[in-house]
């Protein structure tokens, strides 16, 4: 199993709570799809007993010291692929839609994780796409991530 966020936008409370999960479910590995902004924040996911897997987002304009601030962590990047469970996933903030659209048309990967939009989405089909909603809560009031098995993708929404 694997912990799903995006959009977590500095509020360390819900990025706490987030943690918590994660820790309690004991999952494989946390994806961040983007939007973490400060490097502070990193402190909060040095206690996840999983690894974390993240990338930049729209805001995250301080790239400089979040890579610092992350490089015990994980390598930040504009998009990742990856492979959890034999699923290979790719992983991208989602500013473009039609770079969205195309990933998920590739048959390349089984699964895209985005964000940007702040509001949880998950497609069926041959490729799934998993937008966790906001970890945040600031547009949406709903503070989410998601719990997904990789093995037959089942998922579950948490509010934080």
């Amino acid at each position: 199993m694997i912990g799903i966020m995006s959009d977590s936008h500095d509020h360390m409370e819900a990025i706490k709570k987030a943690v918590r999960v994660f820790n309690q479910k004991n999952v494989e590995m946390v994806v961040h799809a983007g939007d973490l902004i400060s490097p502070f924040t990193a402190r909060e996911f040095k206690k996840l007993k999983a690894p974390l897997e993240a990338i930049f987002g729209n805001n995250d304009g301080e790239r400089c010291g979040l890579v610092e601030a992350y490089s015990e962590l994980c390598i930040l990047e504009d998009f990742k692929e990856l492979e959890v469970g034999g699923r290979k996933i790719a992983l991208i903030h989602g500013t473009n839609q039609v770079l969205v659209d195309a990933l998920q048309k590739s048959g390349k990967y089984d699964l895209v994780i985005r964000g940007h939009t702040h509001q949880m989405k998950v497609e069926e089909g041959p490729t799934m796409i998993i937008n966790p909603g906001e970890t945040c809560g600031y547009l949406s009031g709903e503070k989410t991530v998601v719990l997904l098995d990789t093995q037959d993708f089942n998922w579950e929404k948490i509010q934080l």
